[in-house]
């Protein structure tokens, strides 16, 4: 992220070598109790039993080590989503692998889920004070299991009992074969095993599914389907894209991965409403995909989301963007 005054300094930097610097500098700050916390007032949405003190969340892959909870969310967030979470540690893809695209305000990544593990993350889970704000857990299978579906079981098992909700990831482009487990019978198998996972202790945690942008209308309507059968709690529409607009003007562009930000907003909405259609009202949908302004949000609410979520757009407009946002819509 990067705030007007010092985005040079941090543009300057490499962009994971960047990352890093906000995460340890927002960790911090949640420790000290984020003295300086932005929290705009805004009306609270109820969705999977859950009352989300403002619509505007933290997109997974910002904190994927459940490092800096409670700084995101002294800044504004109504809530924040941590992970990609895997059952072991993984050092994910060669670097580099994460590039921005300053002319078109977008970024292309191929992490492929590098993380430390969902076992090294639980501890600062728990330690998080989370005071005024939603906690989830995005999980998703090792690069190398030889039985993924195990891989997000277990990892549901393992997340149920602190989360808020958990959001089954099976839509990032960067782990190869990941995003096969959108068809049947994977996904159906996968959900079912997600679904019995996730009633340990006697709880039943909202499960949320994370879909891709590039899916075409049948696969759309078989992820919503499965999900409608399997009771997932809400869709999160969507995850980075493949595809790459021709109004594109950034070298970067041609980088391998999935591309965000400004440039996949045109997607994100299509898909919001293709999603909409195919559930029916059914499933609440979460939108993700290039949002960046208050007008922004406000047109998926409108288009029939019930919470939006910011990532690349905080790389172009600063950590106070979540905070202006919700001001925003609240007026």
């Amino acid at each position: 992220m990067a705030a007007p005054l010092y985005r040079p300094a941090l543009f300057a930097l490499d962009p994971e070598k960047a990352h890093r610097l906000t995460i340890r500098m927002l960790s911090a700050w949640g420790t000290a109790g984020t003295p300086l916390a932005a929290r705009p007032k805004a009306k609270p949405v109820r969705i999977a039993g859950l009352d989300f003190p403002n619509p505007v969340g933290l997109a997974a892959g910002v904190d994927k080590d459940a490092e800096a909870i409670d700084g995101f969310l002294g800044l504004g967030f109504g809530f924040v989503e941590v992970g990609t979470l895997t059952p072991r540690p993984q050092a994910g893809n060669p670097q580099p692998r994460l590039f921005r695209l300053v002319e078109d305000e977008g970024v292309v990544n191929r992490m492929g889920f590098n993380n430390g593990g969902i076992d090294a993350a639980l501890p600062r889970i728990r330690a998080a004070r989370r005071k005024a704000g939603i906690l989830g857990i995005n999980v998703g299978a090792n690069k190398d299991s030889t039985d993924r579906i195990a891989d997000y079981a277990a990892a549901v098992a393992k997340v149920a009992s602190l989360a808020d909700y958990v959001t089954i990831n099976i839509s990032s482009p960067n782990t190869p074969g990941l995003r096969d487990l959108q068809s049947q019978p994977e996904l159906g198998e996968l959900l079912a095993a997600s679904d019995d996972a996730r009633r340990g202790g006697g709880e039943r945690v909202p499960l949320f599914l994370k879909i891709a942008p590039d899916l075409d209308s049948s696969g759309l309507d078989v992820v919503v389907r499965a999900a409608i059968d399997h009771g997932i709690d809400a869709l999160i529409v969507s995850n980075t894209t493949l595809s790459r607009p021709d109004t594109l003007r950034s070298a970067n562009a041609a980088e391998t991965g999935g591309l965000s930000g400004k440039p996949l907003a045109p997607l994100a909405r299509r898909m919001l409403a293709d999603t909409v259609a195919a559930t029916g009202g059914q499933v609440p949908i979460i939108s993700a995909g290039g949002i960046d302004s208050a007008a922004e949000a406000q047109a998926r609410l409108d288009a029939g989301a019930s919470l939006v979520q910011l990532y690349s757009a905080l790389v172009y407009h600063g950590p106070g963007l979540a905070a202006k946002i919700v001001r925003g819509l609240r007026r």
